[in-house]
């Protein structure tokens, strides 16, 4: 059986050894980008989606390595008699913590190109003048046009994004490396950059038009991350035993409106382990977003579906941080679909799969609790809630953990009287625990706050903060509002749960569950 290529290997490597690797051919994604000549290209992709073996391709074509792509798409689709010469920049390795380790790295690279295109490191005083330099000395030592790659390009900012005032210098550090790009177009074949996150042009790329931003085109929707015709085709032996329904359930669902796929490193580490386990999600905790979300009282369920402006998701920049903006660009949330409609454009959005759901919830349940093992028990005694159908029991369950929360947290974080909070928190506990919960769910008559599903039965959840409004005015609203019509069909049993909190207590207030009258 072949090995799998698990973790980040480059390109050169998997190629030297073709026997020992699963390999997903992207190489026809080059010749597209080079059908006009070449130009300048920016990609942005969640991590660990492939963008530095992509660059590995380029650079490997790029060079003229043709024994690399035998049996590959670009084997017998690209001029082999034609090498260039590659500059290849990458932040993907450290964690930047001060300017001055930024202008250390910048240095190294530099360095490190020299001596792979074996060419002497300039003598201009600045490292701008550095770059420029070499660039121009190698497309007159080659009479060649040079390529540059960039991965990573945001990494320094994001490494420090909690602190504006570093994050700023280091962005006008970053930002005075790319405007050597304008200056030295004349000697350039070609660019691409790629990054998490999609930094405004005018925040880092100033100066540079011709920029192409590829990453909400969807004819490359695809070029990095597996599709599932790709997992059937390259890895039809591992699937042979997989639930595929589950499967696609679970790790498929990310979209740049084109095709949806997969992230690589799911795929490899479940091949490997053969469980369901959220691989992709734990290679980062999302401290910060975490953070963003309670301090800007982000209403977690709305994450089921909720409808954005592309400005909302596209650029971002340190002195304009939203949480939708994070969600989207770190890979917790992917297009559903693009809205129909003129002028100003709008994407459903959603999350793409079960593996992002569930950690993402769970992860900012442990950022409220702090107490890991008094929710762990909360969420085995939901299942026995569920189990035994006794809606009644959840309120002694949530009261404890309300009750858990130190008084201090609601202090820092001002979220006591804000009603969505209390909500979130319901949904972050079935969602986390694997239960078929929807958010906002919509009806004839309006939106019920929250249903949840198991087996036969629905919940349907109407919170309310009591200070704002008067007792009993939840199952008020759930009577009048009649949202169970939607689910009153012979054989479902429902439950209308009505959840009312105090400010001043910072807990369930009243709790109230009743079986509705179904004609």
């Amino acid at each position: 059986m072949k090995k799998l290529p698990i973790g980040i290997q480059s390109f050169e490597k998997i190629r030297e050894n073709p026997g020992e690797y699963y390999y997903v051919d992207k190489s026809s994604f080059v010749k597209e980008l080079c059908l006009q000549g070449g130009g300048y290209y920016f990609l942005s992709r969640p991590r660990r989606f492939g963008k530095s073996l992509f660059l590995d391709t380029l650079r490997q074509a790029f060079l003229g390595k043709k024994e690399y792509f035998k049996g590959l798409f670009l084997e017998n689709n690209w001029d082999w008699n034609t090498s260039y010469p590659v500059i290849r920049i990458s932040f993907g390795s450290g964690v930047f913590r001060s300017l001055e380790e930024l202008k250390e790295a910048q240095e190294e690279i530099l360095v490190r190109n020299c001596r792979d295109n074996g060419v002497s490191l300039p003598e201009a005083p600045s490292l701008r003048g550095k770059f420029l330099d070499l660039i121009e000395k190698l497309h007159k030592t080659t009479q060649q046009p040079v390529v540059v790659l960039v991965d990573e390009y945001d990494k320094p900012i994001l490494d420090c994004i909690e602190n504006k005032e570093l994050a700023v210098k280091i962005r006008e550090e970053l930002k005075n490396l790319y405007s050597v790009f304008k200056d030295a177009d004349a000697h350039l074949k070609f660019v691409f950059i790629t990054g998490v996150s999609k930094f405004s042009k005018v925040s880092l790329f100033s100066g540079l038009n011709n920029l192409n931003d590829i990453t909400l085109d969807a004819r490359y929707s695809h070029i990095c991350g597996y599709t599932h015709d790709e997992v059937e085709e390259v890895f039809q032996d591992q699937m042979i035993s997989v639930n595929r329904e589950k499967f696609r359930a679970w790790y498929n669902g990310y979209a740049w409106l084109g095709e949806k796929v997969y992230n690589p490193f799911d795929v490899l580490l479940f091949f490997d382990k053969k469980e369901f386990q959220p691989y992709w999600f734990e290679t980062a905790t999302p401290t910060f977003l975490i953070q963003l979300m309670g301090k800007q009282q982000y209403f977690v369920p709305s994450m089921e579906d909720i409808v954005l402006g592309r400005e909302l998701i596209g650029s971002l920049d340190v002195d304009m941080i939203y949480v939708e903006n994070l969600l989207f660009q770190t890979g917790y949330l992917t297009i559903k679909e693009k809205m129909p409609g003129e002028g100003m454009i709008r994407f459903r959005m959603g999350y793409p799969n079960l593996e992002v759901k569930y950690s993402l919830t769970n992860y900012f349940l442990n950022y409220l609790v702090q107490d890991y093992r008094k929710k762990e028990i909360i969420r085995s005694s939901l299942y026995t809630c569920f189990e035994q159908e006794n809606p009644e029991a959840m309120k002694d369950l949530f009261q404890s953990f309300f009750a858990s929360i130190p008084h201090d947290w609601y202090r820092k974080n001002q979220l006591a009287g804000y009603e969505g909070y209390y909500a979130s928190i319901f949904y972050c506990y079935f969602a986390a625990s694997g239960f078929d919960v929807k958010a906002e769910d919509a009806t004839s008559h309006g939106r019920m706050d929250m249903s949840v599903f198991y087996k036969d039965t629905v919940y349907i959840f109407e919170f309310k903060v009591i200070e704002n409004s008067t007792k009993g005015s939840a199952m008020e609203q759930l009577h009048k509002k009649q949202y169970h019509r939607k689910y009153a069909k012979e054989g479902t049993c429902i439950y209308l749960i009505a959840v009312e909190f105090s400010e001043k207590e910072r807990n369930i207030k009243n709790f109230t569950v009743e079986k509705p009258a179904i004609p």
